[in-house]
């Protein structure tokens, strides 16, 4: 079974962006059910369809598959919920880590979120001096709600 550990957090200050180098990506939801969650997403010339169980603290089940960019683009543009998550995802490697900071555009323009995958739930992590206030369980922040309630709403 795949399974995600993802610790979430604001960012604060731009210090993250010396580091950082980000790609595209472009996204949507398919079902945004609490117990589970079906997400297309593009991100450069490669495309992924990703199912997501219920999130139980920083665990969830996850299950991804990579599927042809022609059929993610026609999936977001005929049948993803609206808005489209839209981002740039920087990829910022700290020690044995990579943290995934992610700054939304579009209906949730001015968010900026940094994301990091762990091994284990009680993994300890050092913060970068830019990670700000833990979001990990404020289920506003999950992208999927995100489209329910963009952050320009808040």
């Amino acid at each position: 079974m795949g399974q995600e550990i993802e610790r979430k957090f604001l960012v604060k200050g731009d210090a993250w962006r010396k580091s950082a180098s980000g790609i595209r990506y472009r996204q949507g939801y398919l079902s945004t059910a609490k117990k589970r969650t079906v997400r297309v997403r593009v991100a450069g010339e490669s495309a992924w369809l990703t199912v997501k169980g219920e999130n139980q603290g920083a665990v969830r089940s996850e299950f991804e598959y990579e599927i042809p960019l022609i059929d993610a683009e026609q999936l977001l543009d005929e049948l993803c919920k609206r808005p489209l998550i839209e981002k740039i995802r920087y990829h910022i490697p700290a020690g044995q880590l990579t943290w995934e900071v992610d700054e939304f555009f579009g209906e949730n323009a001015g968010l900026i979120v940094a994301e990091v995958e762990l091994y284990s739930p009680e993994q300890e992590i050092d913060l970068p001096s830019w990670v700000g206030e833990e979001v990990t369980e404020d289920p506003r922040y999950y992208n999927a709600n995100l489209i329910k309630n963009p952050f320009k709403d808040w």
